[in-house]
């Protein structure tokens, strides 16, 4: 009789946890998504910046790849993780300064933070270009006459968001949102970003993504 008692008390505090759980896992309302601003006027720190900020704050510029091996022990990997992607890099090797890296995290981590107080999904940022070398310049200057050779990208201060591409991270989750507004989310992050000082950031229209250059 005990032990019928006792697992009748047992059922009903397991019940009662998993009921518990359950709503504090449960989703709110969509807010609504809105960027209250313009992206060309609000990110438009020109190469000039970027550059100066790359120069003072970053490494010796890397000719080749074989010459970068000898300042990586200088540097942070950038890796995917729960925060950011790593797509496919083809000019570009994923290493920053160590500023550089942390900025790259707090911006994963805040993007997520937000779309959480959102009751939005979770999605990940898309990185698609981190740290070149002078040959990676080049050769990029050859295949896209818009990119510059006086690139900030070979300091290891600068890296490439994308606004157009975001990963999802968790497939089974049936709310999705467009990324015309996670691009608005993105856009929120990274103005914050620049309000306090920590970087600066040009709108890339035709390249599709958000350049920044760590300030601290």
């Amino acid at each position: 009789m005990k032990n019928k008692i006792f697992c009748i008390i047992w059922l009903t505090i397991l019940a009662m946890t998993i009921s518990f759980s359950s709503c504090k896992k449960e989703r709110g309302e969509l807010k609504r998504i809105w960027y209250n601003g313009s992206y060309n006027r609000d990110f438009q720190d020109l190469n000039d910046l970027h550059l100066a900020e790359a120069q003072r704050l970053g490494i010796k510029p890397a000719s080749t790849r074989e010459e970068a091996e000898t300042l990586k022990k200088q540097m942070t990997e950038v890796k995917t993780d729960e925060y950011i992607d790593l797509k496919d890099l083809k000019h570009s090797f994923p290493y920053l300064i160590p500023s550089a890296a942390r900025l790259l995290e707090d911006i994963g981590r805040a993007f997520q933070d937000t779309l959480t107080n959102l009751n939005a999904s979770l999605y990940k940022i898309q990185i698609t270009s981190v740290t070149r070398t002078i040959d990676d310049v080049t050769d990029l200057k050859r295949k896209n006459g818009n990119s510059s050779e006086n690139s900030a990208h070979r300091y290891g201060t600068t890296f490439d968001v994308s606004w157009a591409h975001y990963t999802k991270l968790d497939e089974k989750d049936t709310l999705n949102i467009d990324n015309d507004h996670l691009k608005m989310v993105l856009a929120m992050v990274l103005r914050d970003m620049r309000n306090a000082n920590r970087c600066y950031v040009k709108h890339e229209r035709k390249q599709g993504c958000f350049h920044i250059t760590v300030r601290q």
